[in-house]
This record gives C-alpha cells, sequence and structure tokens, in this order.
C-alpha cells in the first residue's frame, strides 16, 4: 500500500498501523500514531455493532478532545458518515441539523448534551443512541486507562444512554475492519459538513472519502508537510477547514496532530512553543484576534514555519507573517469546493489571487461575463457596477458532490452546467480575482449599487479596528442606508470625529459607501469560525444592547442614537411605500 496511490481516508489511517512516532497531542498527553488507530479500530467495532439499517450516519457534538480524532477515524475504518454537530448552534436549529441529516447515532460529552436534551432528534436518534464520553463531573474518559470502570467514569446512564466506558471496554483490542466487507471506495461518502450559515440557513455539503483524501496529499504537497511537522489544530474539527486544511493533510503526511480544545488567541504563541507547532490553519477572522494580542521583542522566536487558511484581511496577512517570523497563505475556498482561487507572490494588495482556468465573474441577471475591473490612481475600482458579479466554474460542478436531500439548494449552486458559488468579486486584466461579499451583501443607496466587502476593507484600515461588517439598513424612503458593525481593539473607545476624519481621508472610499449607521460592540456575533453572523447584524438594524452613533445629516457628525431615534426610525421603515417593501423581500 505504501508504493500506491492512496485514495481514501481508511488507506491514509491503515498506513499508520506500527508507526510509534507521536501521532495526536492534546494539553499534556499524547499518543502515537498505532495508538490512535487501534483506538479507533475499537471505536471502529462498537459502530459496527450499533448499525442499524438505513443511512451510516454518525454524529460528533464535541469540542476539539482526542475523542472526536478517535471517532471520526473509526468512522472512516467503518465506512460511516460523520456528522459534524456545531457546538455554537443552540435548541431547534441543533436538532434540525441532527434529524435532517438523518443520524442514527451521536458522540457528545455531558455539558454538550445539554443543548440536545429533550429535543426531538428525529426518529433514527432516540436517547438511548446518544454516547456520552464523560462523566457528570466532566473527567474525560483517558485512553490507556481502564476506560468506563466501575467508578461509573465512562459515561452517564440518565435516560437510558449508554455507559461509554463499558461500551469501548467491551471492544478493547478489536482487529481493524475487515476492508473486504467495509468495501470501501474513493467515493464512498464520509463526511456532510455544514456550511457556515452566515448569510442563511447551514446546509450539509456532502464529501467522499476520496475528496479528502486527495485534498489532504494535495496541501501537505503545497507546503511540504512530512513526518517531523506538527500541525497545529485550534479551528473546530466540525468545519470543513479544520478538517481539510488540517487533520487531512497531517494525516497524508504522517505529521503530528496537535488539539486546542477551543481557539484561544492569548494562548496561541504559547500552544505553538509547547507543541512544536510548524504550521497551522485558520478561517475566518483568528489572525486579527492573534494580532490584536500584545506584540512582544520575541514573537517571531517560535517553530511556527507554513500558515493556510482564507478569509484573513490582506494587512492581517502580512502583518501576522511579519511578527511571527512565518509565511503566511490566504486562499479562496468553499466546503463545497467548487471553486478554488490561491494567492501568488505577485497577488495585488487587496486581491484573492490566481483562479483555476474557467473561473469567471459573471453578471447573476444576464448570464454574460462582466468587464475587468478599472482603477483609478488611489487605487480605487471605478466601475463597480458592471465590474462585480458573481464568481462561477465552468468546471466547478465536477468538485461539488452535493448536499444531503436539498435539491433546490444544489440546483441555485448548478446552473447552466456552471458552478455559482454564491460570492460576488471582480476580476482585474491581469487575472487577479477580488472578493467582494455573498451575493446578499449587495447595497443600493441613492441608486447606486456596491459590494460590502470593499467597505470593509477599508474600515480594517483603521488603526482600532480589530474587526468589521458592513451591511444594508432599509432607507424609508428607497433603496438601502449603510450601516457598519465595528469591534475595536481592547482600551480604545469609539472617536466619532476621529472616525469622520478617518474616513475623509480614504481616496478609495466611494461617496456612497460611508456608514450612515456604526455600531461599537464589544464583541461582533460570530460562527464558531470567527466569521461574522451578518444575518443577525441586519436582522437587529440598529436596535441592538450595543452603543449606535449615526449621521441624522448626510453630511454631518456622528451622534450616539437614541431609543427615540430608533423608534422614529422604525415607524419611517414601517410606513415604506408597498413597492419598496417588496423589492426588499
Amino acid at each position: 500500500m505504501r508504493g500506491e496511490p492512496l485514495q481514501t481516508v481508511d488507506e491514509l489511517i491503515r498506513r499508520r498501523v506500527g508507526d510509534n512516532r507521536i501521532g495526536l497531542r492534546f494539553e499534556d498527553r499524547s499518543w502515537t500514531h498505532d495508538e490512535v488507530v487501534h483506538r479507533a479500530a475499537d471505536r471502529a467495532a462498537v459502530l459496527e455493532r450499533l448499525r442499524r439499517p438505513g443511512p451510516f450516519h454518525v454524529a460528533l457534538l464535541l469540542e476539539n478532545v482526542p475523542e472526536y480524532v478517535f471517532w471520526m477515524s473509526a468512522a472512516a475504518l467503518a465506512g460511516a458518515v460523520v456528522v459534524g454537530g456545531n457546538p455554537t448552534h443552540r435548541g431547534d436549529e441543533l436538532a434540525r441539523d441532527l434529524s435532517h441529516t438523518e443520524c442514527q447515532l451521536l458522540v457528545t460529552d455531558a455539558s454538550l448534551f445539554e443543548l440536545v436534551r429533550g429535543r426531538d432528534l428525529g426518529v433514527t436518534l432516540p436517547p438511548d443512541r446518544i454516547l456520552v464520553i464523560d462523566s457528570p463531573t466532566g473527567d474525560l474518559v483517558r485512553p490507556g486507562e481502564e476506560e468506563g470502570g466501575s467508578d461509573g467514569s465512562g459515561g452517564a446512564t440518565e435516560g437510558g444512554m449508554s455507559a461509554y466506558g463499558q461500551l469501548l471496554a467491551s471492544a478493547s483490542g478489536s482487529p481493524l475492519p475487515d476492508p473486504r466487507h467495509t468495501d470501501i471506495q474513493k467515493d464512498t461518502l464520509g463526511l456532510l459538513l455544514f456550511t457556515s450559515g452566515t448569510s442563511g440557513a447551514p446546509k450539509a455539503c456532502r464529501c467522499t472519502q476520496g475528496r479528502l483524501a486527495r485534498i489532504g496529499g494535495i496541501v501537505a504537497q503545497m507546503f511540504s508537510l512530512g513526518e517531523e511537522d506538527v500541525c497545529y489544530i485550534p479551528m473546530p474539527l466540525f468545519h470543513s477547514n479544520a478538517l481539510m486544511a488540517g487533520w487531512a493533510p497531517a494525516l497524508a503526511a504522517g505529521a503530528t496532530v496537535a488539539l486546542r480544545d477551543r481557539f484561544s488567541a492569548s494562548q496561541f504563541l504559547a500552544d505553538v512553543r509547547t507543541f512544536g507547532a510548524t504550521y497551522f490553519n485558520y478561517v475566518g477572522k483568528p489572525l486579527s484576534y492573534i494580532l490584536a494580542t500584545p506584540a512582544q521583542p520575541d514573537d517571531a522566536d517560535n517553530p511556527l514555519r507554513q500558515v493556510f487558511g482564507n478569509e484573513a484581511a490582506a494587512s492581517d496577512v502580512a502583518r501576522f507573517a511579519e511578527r511571527f517570523g512565518c509565511a503566511v497563505q490566504d486562499a479562496y475556498g468553499s466546503t463545497e469546493g467548487g471553486a478554488s482561487i490561491t494567492r501568488t507572490p505577485d497577488t495585488p494588495r487587496g486581491a484573492l489571487g490566481r483562479a483555476l482556468p474557467g473561473t469567471m465573474i459573471v453578471d447573476p441577471a444576464t448570464g454574460d461575463e462582466c468587464p475587468r475591473a478599472r482603477f483609478d490612481d488611489a487605487g480605487r475600482l471605478t466601475n463597480a457596477e458592471e465590474a462585480i458579479g458573481e464568481i462561477v466554474s465552468e468546471t466547478g460542478g465536477a468538485g461539488f458532490e452535493g448536499y444531503w436531500h436539498n435539491d433546490d439548494a444544489e440546483r441555485a449552486r448548478l446552473r447552466n452546467g456552471w458552478y455559482w458559488t454564491g460570492d460576488l468579486g471582480y476580476r482585474d486584466e491581469d487575472d487577479f480575482f477580488y472578493f467582494a461579499g455573498r451575493n446578499s451583501d449587495w447595497l443600493r443607496v441613492d441608486g447606486e449599487n456596491f459590494a460590502t466587502a470593499p467597505v470593509e476593507g477599508i474600515l480594517l484600515r483603521h488603526p482600532d479596528v480589530v474587526l468589521a461588517s458592513v451591511y444594508a439598513v432599509p432607507d424609508p424612503a428607497v433603496g438601502d442606508q449603510v450601516m457598519a458593525a465595528l469591534q475595536l481593539t481592547a482600551g480604545t473607545t469609539f472617536d466619532p470625529g476621529g472616525f469622520r476624519a478617518f474616513l475623509a481621508a480614504q481616496d478609495d472610499l466611494g461617496t456612497k459607501w460611508a456608514p450612515r449607521f456604526v455600531r461599537v460592540a464589544t464583541q461582533l456575533p460570530v460562527t464558531a469560525t470567527s466569521k461574522v453572523l451578518t444575518r443577525v447584524l441586519r436582522a437587529e438594524r440598529w436596535n441592538c444592547a450595543d452603543p449606535v452613533w449615526w449621521q441624522p445629516e448626510r453630511d454631518g457628525g456622528y451622534r450616539p442614537l437614541t431609543p427615540d431615534d430608533a423608534a422614529s426610525l422604525d415607524a419611517a421603515v414601517a410606513g415604506a411605500p408597498a413597492e419598496v417593501a417588496a423589492s426588499r423581500s
């Protein structure tokens, strides 16, 4: 097997049998690659024993703990499908995720079990199909000890739930599943990955074992990862980034996986040094949070060599690389895998990079390719209305494996034989692509259409701004007004006069782009992968607990928005003409 191309995650795991180098680290504990494989084999035997007719789907509702890796590996060996439960989802939303994907088993811990206690999780997932990995005191079952001994530390038994430790003990020493029985192929479904849901309801994206193994091999080769590397994974394992840019590349390279239960900006550098991490993956805004921690003279004294992720601000990429003495590569991609754009050394500031042949910017209304972007001497986009369109791939449909039971969403992605990303962008004459937001992120102010991402990029230049989200709020007359939510660096306060002066000094800020409303938040609502939940911000508008500043007059100064102001605005919006309300629906 070692000399043959590896096509499945199952094969990647089996290759680690007998490998006594450190394969997994968590806090102060470690396991060899061989130990990880055999713990996976025990759990694969449990899966086979508990399997019922129907989709072989197993939900993991856990933080980044070793059990997640053991069960994920077990599912790959057994031919089961892992459904990553999102701990930031709550109530009916989380229950819907698990019932929609027809899970027949749930592995969780005592604290996260509370998120689903008493919820209807579907006919395939009654209470006796929930495995709790720890005791009520929260002590993890520790591999290497007598898992689930007589002290009851194997898990709660309330409501008929299995005694977790006893279940594992009964499968201890199980052989790896017989490949002739599991018959795992590269097109065997391995994961159902929920999209982030920043602008709409999350969708369960299909990912086969072959696709995940292929991506892992490509990323490992891109960054020259080998057995001596340590891949630090603080991004949540239920998300595609942690799997495709973290776990799968480490598995393909035979590298060590170093887990943190959840991302911490303040502990980032300490973890890198403690684990000897040479590679780190991210998605969303973690670089911004890390850069917001106080800089120290010896920050670059660390083993980190490569950083890979997506959705970081261009300025953060450069600052992070300089401060921590490593190479940072930010790329564009999605859970669905239909299109990708990679930053190259000559990529202009603010651009995503270049894409594979067949990637275009298309007007979604006409289906025609948009004209190339033009810029003035200050670098400002001068033809935004005609140049911005949806990022589309002529060949992306081949990489997209579909959604679970969501035909409408699939049809929205695959139209006219093309893959439509749902993201806005523009392309210059040198074939560099720029991101302009989601297709729901258009604003129309005083008859001018523009996208949010360029405005956010300008706001992030402000030295006090850590995160910025720009979105539309309704104009009582017609169209939209611009609202921005800002998260500032610790210890700073919003200076309305200074902010207005900052905006006036930005040569590339469009005449309609300046925020009419500014929400100053201690912390913006984000997903577990640090993506800002713009749908929440749009829904709240100016009716929020955070202070909001606004310009009553378009060219005037900012002042605090009072409850009376908010009530007047709500009344004005409610009284908007019917045709205006219809245009927003």
